[in-house]
């Protein structure tokens, strides 16, 4: 099951299932089953916390934030129950506060994996100061040779050694160096021609005297003290300069001696090696204040950009390049004031809020939070804890708060989506503050009909996260509010302007038409939906006293005038005759509906139309629109019974010939295309070739009109 739901998951991420299909998974894996234990739920949890893992952030938007809500509300609960296993709890805790930290994962924050060389070479350069150039060819030789705290090292200028070095030439310059810079020095060595110690080499003319001279031996690195590795070298570089361009003979000697092999390109460096760190080069790490390498022997030579300027011919080339690109170095972080803390902002607001609403002055309130530079993810809990400190003051006081937050609005220093946030926020807290404050919602209802009549929020933006019954009645409680704060038409106008679908409001069991209307009598709110009460009401009026006049002095007394130009009044005007008709002529069950009507039945409902022909005439009278509307309502009636042979027929006709609907309403209705009324396609079928006639008869009494 758990690879089925990864699938689904993955599937989903490419939008390749709907959302509805993985909000249906989500509440089967959520509900609790029928005669399952909560402690056997483990595998349906497992996998819940998976699909919201893959899938969560695609559906965790505005539109579908209360369905979320719910949900992780529902996890939570699960989370804190110690019925499930530990591992299912741990998992919907990792689950939860993955969406707490905004679909980030906690790995994505830890740098844990492998590394690159290039990302080794710069963390020894921050935190050793030591640069490892990259690998290339001949890099080991060149790195001891040239390397940044290696001491002047000596040209190795030996005669032939005779022995196995005839044969075999001589032993690289490199393991010389390193073999004679302080290995076997000590007593008791024997020092002969075929010695390799460097330090006492009797061919060695640098030590020997050889050339009418003696070498003077380099400075140690205590005796330069603290000067720079640059002017040693350089110094001792063009003393061994000069003494190899009194000795050029003796060089050829030596290349004509060396076996091909080892016969280089160009001459080493004349300069002594030393395996051991210099004394000024720092081992510990904190001791490394800035690493700036702007001095050439400091850097390996496969590290260095090649020379611009080459030696003069027959000179030794000796190794100093120009310097490479600075390290740069991560600017020092400024001395600034840290942020003030959560904890401290709070307080700030709680000590502003009091004492504006103690002294009721709106500018200084208003100067101190714009001298707070609160961050704006906190904005939202600055209008919770203003709303918080007055919801136990008096209703005055209140609205005062309210001001306050309409004229921070007005200052550019909150949103409505602040206000939201907050007013949520308020809601989620309302279980606990409700014991000490009953009427809280009450009171919450008030800050949000003022924000709606400040145009702080509008109607929609204030139903839309209250959708599905979310914090019931508090979407009601507001309209409530409104209406007592300003006027029912102010409200009705906003409310049908808005287009919010009232059903979408309440929970899902409620959500249907006789419902709605019982519970906005309840409230006190059905006056925002008349037409919802004409319907329920007209057919009981035309049962109890069916005469035209009984019933246009009821809709003129119920009814307001405003309406009677609506298309949905001439609707439930329209459906209401039809019902009662039916109802007349005993055509209630299928099989009567399906059944031919007698003679006497086709009678009786020709009579009952002309009976209602005055109350349709008087609402339908020169409105084409309206016409079109009533012709709908006979669809959709007809529909409803299954579409009787020649039911819809017969309207048409008797419409026609009573002068109820008009020709162009007619042909306007066959014109029209919509999906929001059933059954167009069959009515059209049955009624296509008398409409054929209208169309006909109409272009021919024009005709005869023209001549």
């Amino acid at each position: 099951m758990l690879g089925n739901i990864k699938f689904i998951g993955e599937l989903g991420k490419l939008d390749l299932i709907h959302e509805s299909i993985l909000h249906k998974c989500i509440k089967t894996l959520l509900e609790k089953k029928k005669r399952v234990q909560l402690k056997d739920m483990g595998e349906d949890l497992e996998c819940l916390c998976q699909i919201m893992r893959t899938v969560g952030p695609r559906l965790d938007h505005e539109k579908a934030r209360s369905l979320m809500d719910q949900y992780f509300g529902r996890m939570q609960s699960l989370m804190n129950n110690k019925d499930l296993p530990a591992r299912i709890r741990f998992l919907l805790q990792d689950t939860v506060e993955l969406r707490e930290n905004n679909w980030v994962p906690r790995k994505a924050f830890i740098d844990n994996g492998p590394k690159t060389i290039n990302q080794i070479r710069q963390d020894a350069v921050k935190d050793l100061g030591v640069f490892i150039p990259p690998m290339t060819q001949g890099m080991r030789m060149d790195f001891f040779l040239d390397g940044p705290f290696m001491p002047p090292r000596m040209k190795l200028d030996r005669e032939t050694l005779g022995g196995l070095a005839d044969m075999f030439g001589q032993m690289p310059d490199l393991y010389m160096a390193c073999l004679g810079s302080g290995i076997g020095t000590g007593p008791g060595v024997i020092q002969d021609r075929f010695s390799p110690t460097l330090g006492r080499h009797r061919s060695n003319p640098l030590f020997n005297g050889h050339g009418g001279h003696m070498a003077p031996p380099p400075p140690s690195q205590f005796d330069l003290g603290v000067k720079p590795f640059m002017k040693s070298n350089q110094g001792q570089n063009q003393h061994f300069h000069s003494q190899n361009q009194n000795h050029p003979s003796q060089q050829q000697a030596q290349s004509k001696d060396m076996p091909p092999r080892f016969i280089k390109k160009g001459q080493l460096n004349a300069d002594e090696i030393s395996l051991r760190p210099a004394h000024s080069f720092p081992v510990n790490k904190n001791q490394v204040p800035k690493l700036q390498p702007q001095i050439p022997t400091m850097i390996p030579p496969s590290a260095q950009p090649p020379r611009i300027q080459t030696p003069p011919l027959g000179q030794p080339q000796l190794g100093l390049k120009t310097n490479p690109p600075v390290i740069q170095e991560k600017p020092q972080k400024t001395n600034k004031k840290p942020a003030p803390a959560k904890e401290e902002l709070l307080k700030m607001t709680e000590t502003i809020v009091t004492e504006y609403l103690n002294k009721k002055n709106m500018d200084d309130a208003v100067n101190g939070i714009r001298e707070m530079k609160a961050p704006k993810h906190f904005l939202a809990e600055m209008l919770s804890k203003i709303i918080m400190c007055s919801l136990e003051r008096s209703d005055e006081d209140k609205e005062q708060a309210s001001a306050l937050i309409n004229t921070l609005r007005t200052e550019g220093l909150v949103t409505g989506e602040n206000f939201m946030q907050a007013l949520l926020n308020v809601l989620d807290q309302c279980a606990k503050i409700e014991v000490d404050i009953p009427l809280v919602k009450s009171y919450l209802a008030q800050f949000a009909a003022r924000a709606v009549m400040a145009e702080l929020v509008t109607v929609a933006e204030l139903a839309h996260p209250l959708e599905n019954g979310t914090h019931f009645p508090f979407f009601l409680l507001c309209l409530q509010q409104a209406s007592k704060l300003k006027d029912r038409e102010w409200l009705i106008d906003l409310f049908q302007q808005s287009k919010v679908n009232m059903q979408k409001m309440l929970p899902e069991i409620d959500q249907n038409k006789d419902r709605m209307l019982e519970i906005l009598e309840g409230k006190g709110l059905s006056f925002l939906f008349p037409l919802l009460k004409l319907e329920k009401e007209l057919l009981k009026q035309i049962k109890a006293d069916p005469s035209p006049q009984a019933i246009y002095k009821w809709i003129k007394d119920n009814i307001s005038p405003k309406l009677h130009t609506d298309k949905g009044f001439i609707n439930i005007l329209m459906t209401s005759f039809l019902q009662y008709i039916s109802h007349e002529m005993g055509i209630s069950d299928a099989e009567d509906q399906l059944a031919a009507p007698s003679k006497e039945q086709l009678e009786q409902e020709k009579q009952l139309l002309l009976a209602f022909k005055p109350v349709m005439q008087k609402f339908l009278h020169d409105h084409t629109d309206l016409q079109v509307s009533a012709l709908y309502a006979l669809q959709v009636h007809c529909n409803a019974c299954t579409f009787p042979k020649g039911m819809l027929l017969r309207y048409f006709v008797n419409f026609y010939d009573m002068e109820i609907i008009e020709e162009e309403a007619f042909l306007a209705w066959k014109e029209d295309i919509t999906q929001e009324f059933p059954g167009k396609g069959k009515a059209l079928f049955q009624v296509n070739q008398w409409l054929t006639w209208l169309e006909t008869a109409e272009e021919e009494e024009s005709e005869e009109e023209g001549d």
